[in-house]
């Protein structure tokens, strides 16, 4: 069927772990905090984790304020009144028999994101919701054919999770909202964000809306679980996609009657195998019999709360983009590596403070500093070189006293000597360019007698041109042993061979 055609719509479901020092409801130490990633299993639960009988939670407000942070970073509405509700399922790795979440009236109402795609320009995704509830345990089953363990190290600890409108149509735009709504909670810093250690969970929710003959059929809902890669991400929908239109054709395309009810399924990703694996029929409201947690009290967010929380969200890497390219005339892509990671924004921004220009402040850090910053495995501020430094040498770059060239060998000495004065060692390294037009004259006459053959075929081969003056102000470059200043050698160059 040539006239068949299909929408994709894509929601995502995102898990947080939130960088808090304790858990969720206890006093136990969060496993999502740096200190205590590596805790041995089942070592970081006390009687509250465990569900003892007798224990009572009480609610951690640093997680209830991150949790707010990252709404307000999203444009959602925070409402005065929020209440804890149990969630109630049967799995080895949950205790307690049900989870602590909340369901019908969320900490984090409506909201919405601008997300900056690949062309430069931005689409809107429409948050659902952001609830805060505590994340169960995992079970291991690596190692052992008959049985599986269960660490329960990971129980409690508070995660976010926030729930999107199935605004998202190609799995290209689904890899781009995760990774952006990385960048924004690590800017808050409400985690770390590693992928690997589970601070963060990707759940896609992927249906088409076929249309043939004037009718319409919606595919079912498949839920795929527990992404913790933006490349599964991207390919898990890439494929659901396709075998949704397969099984669509398969079933009898156009012949079959549109489904009133579309079903829901969850569904792996073996990423090994490029395949999605069907796990079970998805579970409705109804069946997790949410009923408010009779343990907690409700929580009032008053106006005054919630902007002292505001005060704490900082500009956002979107609108640092915007604001780079307007004022200080950087390429998109320029603008994108800046603001990737908040530490190395903070350090752009402090060394233009400082007085460097903008244009020669991106060069270096886009150039040798990330260089030496990728090669090294850390950020740019955790090279120690200070923010004053780079907008010193930025600025002896951009007054011509040393060159490009130089500028990179200068910093190269500041890697081993962080708190070295960049002129100081311009000057001991010979790098500071002579700008006399005396001096510079003889090294461009200099040059000149030297190569007459590259000076006749600037002068009489049009198509050599470019090639030779080229060539001769790399010979005056020599000539002064890199000590002449590149722009004055070209004005002479041309006023001599035009002349």
């Amino acid at each position: 069927m040539s006239d068949v055609q299909y929408k994709v719509l894509i929601g995502m479901e995102i898990h947080v772990q939130l960088g808090t020092r304790s858990k969720m409801f206890t006093g136990a130490a969060n496993g999502a905090h740096p200190d205590h990633f590596n805790a041995p299993p089942n070592s970081i639960v006390d009687p509250v984790v465990l569900g003892m009988p007798g224990v009572l939670p009480v609610i951690n407000k640093r997680a209830v304020e991150m949790a707010m942070m990252v709404g307000l970073a999203l444009n959602c509405e925070i409402p005065g009144f929020t209440k804890w509700d149990r969630k109630s399922y049967y799995y080895p790795d949950l205790p307690k028999n049900y989870q602590i979440s909340q369901y019908d009236l969320p900490l984090c109402g409506e909201g919405k994101m601008e997300l900056p795609l690949a062309d430069g320009s931005t689409k809107t995704v429409r948050i659902r919701r952001a609830h805060l509830e505590e994340d169960a345990g995992k079970l291991l089953h690596e190692g052992h054919a008959e049985f599986s363990q269960v660490d329960l190290n990971r129980a409690g600890t508070p995660l976010l999770e926030i729930v999107t409108e199935p605004d998202l149509t190609t799995p290209e735009e689904a890899r781009l909202f995760g990774e952006e709504l990385r960048r924004i909670c690590r800017y808050l810093g409400v985690t770390q964000g590693i992928m690997q250690q589970g601070h963060m969970r990707f759940e896609p929710n992927i249906n088409l809306h076929i249309v043939a003959e004037g009718k319409t059929w919606k595919t079912p809902i498949s839920e795929l679980k527990n992404l913790n890669s933006f490349r599964a991400v991207e390919r898990s929908c890439a494929y659901e996609i396709q075998r949704q239109l397969a099984e669509w054709h398969a079933a009898g395309g156009a012949s079959q009657e549109p489904t009133k009810k579309v079903p829901k399924f969850t569904l792996g990703w073996d990423d090994d195998k490029g395949v999605t694996v069907v796990q079970r029929s998805k579970e409705e409201a109804e069946d997790y019999r949410y009923f408010p947690d009779p343990d907690l009290v409700p929580v009032t967010v008053s106006a005054e709360w919630r902007e002292r929380v505001r005060k704490d969200v900082v500009e956002l890497p979107i609108q640092r983009r915007a604001r780079y390219e307007k004022d200080y005339a950087l390429t998109h892509k320029e603008s994108a590596v800046l603001v990737e990671e908040r530490g190395n924004a903070e350090l752009f921004e402090a060394a233009i403070a400082a007085g460097g220009p903008a244009r020669r402040v991106t060069n270096l850090m886009l150039g040798i500093a990330s260089k030496t910053a990728n090669e090294r495995g850390v950020l740019l501020p955790e090279l120690k070189i200070p923010a004053g430094t780079y907008a010193s040498l930025a600025k002896m770059a951009e007054e011509g006293t040393v060159s490009a060239t130089a500028a990179v060998t200068v910093f190269e000495e500041l890697l081993s000597d962080p708190a070295g004065d960049p002129k100081k060692i311009a000057e001991a390294r010979g790098l500071v360019q002579v700008r006399d037009v005396g001096a510079t004259e003889a090294w461009v006459d200099q040059a000149l007698a030297a190569n007459p053959k590259a000076a006749e075929d600037y002068k009489t081969n049009p198509k050599k041109k470019q090639a030779s003056l080229g060539f001769l102000r790399g010979a005056v470059m020599k000539a002064s042993a890199g000590k002449a200043d590149p722009k004055m050698v070209g004005e002479l160059l041309e006023k001599k061979l035009n002349g």
